[in-house]
């Protein structure tokens, strides 16, 4: 095989230019050259090659699966397709190119074929050593995001307050563009009393006091700080999938973790009140009896 179709294959698995000339030892525009002269082109449809093209894999697991005699190519592609979405069924859709029903019914199959079983093994092994990530790192991570809360980010309350109207007076003690004013008692006509109304109160803490790996984004939108924390549920399903291979250990971990979601999981409905009781909301009553507010309202007047 000459050196430019070895420098393809390369290409089409995912390889930088640099990396490329550095291993066939030519200038970079020469690697340049030879994809212009023979149109490689990533995933093009006239040049099947084990080198899916919405996946760039490490050239040692390419090359594990080329020295696979077990396999024929369809079975490799079906291989390297699997470890993009281990899902089967659009694995084997991809690499045979048939119809969902079909595919459907087939994928299954595959992942049952023990010569497929090994080698996919094999690959999984190599893609964690390639990207310096093993079992128990993935493990940490998917614990870390499954058991996060939003409380770790933020604080938030509600409170019970006083009502009160604003009058414009030329007597008022408080003055604003329109003039004197003061504040008067909100009567609720139903009660007779002074109305109230609730505050929700919501502060963000300083990133310095937080884990931050637990959080998948912080943006400001329409002048409101958004924190978005990563899906606990996606977590759960990916460690379904790279531990299926040890079913015991994958099985105990996950009702351990599934029990931990659970809990953080109620403990953000109760703080939010997204159960559908508003007995979940935590009120902090500010309010004492109507001697001692109108006190402290008066004290305030003074000041």
């Amino acid at each position: 095989m000459k050196k430019w179709e070895e420098a393809e294959k390369d290409y089409l698995a995912g390889m930088k230019y640099k990396d490329i000339a550095t291993k066939y030892d030519v200038s970079v525009n020469t690697v340049k050259s030879w994809r212009s002269r023979h149109g490689w082109a990533r995933g093009a449809p006239t040049k099947k090659s084990l080198h899916p093209k919405s996946k760039k894999f490490a050239p040692k697991i390419v090359d594990e699966l080329e020295e696979n005699g077990e396999l024929n190519d369809k079975q490799k592609l079906f291989c390297l397709y699997y470890l993009q979405r281990f899902n089967a069924t659009w694995a084997y859709q991809k690499a045979y190119e048939v119809e969902y029903s079909v595919a459907n019914v087939n994928g299954s199959r595959m992942l049952v074929n023990a010569s497929i079983q090994k080698q996919l093994s094999i690959l999984k092994k190599q893609q964690a050593s390639d990207l310096y990530f093993d079992v128990a790192d993935i493990i940490q991570k998917y614990i870390q995001q499954a058991n996060s809360d939003v409380t770790d980010v933020v604080d938030f309350k509600t409170v019970k307050k006083l009502a009160y109207t604003k009058i414009h007076d030329k007597k008022g003690k408080y003055e604003d563009d329109y003039g004197n004013y003061r504040y008067t008692p909100t009567i609720d006509p139903e009660t007779g009393k002074q109305a109230y109304y609730y505050e929700h109160i919501i502060n963000m803490k300083d990133s310095s006091e937080i884990d931050t790996s637990s959080v998948k984004s912080v943006k400001i939108d329409k002048g409101e700080a958004v924190v978005e924390m990563y899906d606990k549920q996606k977590a759960l399903d990916s460690l379904m999938k790279y531990f299926k291979d040890d079913d015991i250990m994958r099985k105990a971990r996950l009702r351990k973790i599934k029990a931990d979601t659970d809990i953080a999981r109620a403990k953000a409905d109760i703080l939010t009140g997204d159960n559908g009781s508003n007995e979940s909301t935590v009120i902090i009553d500010d309010i004492g009896d109507d001697k001692d507010d109108n006190e402290n309202k008066d004290k305030q007047d003074n000041n």
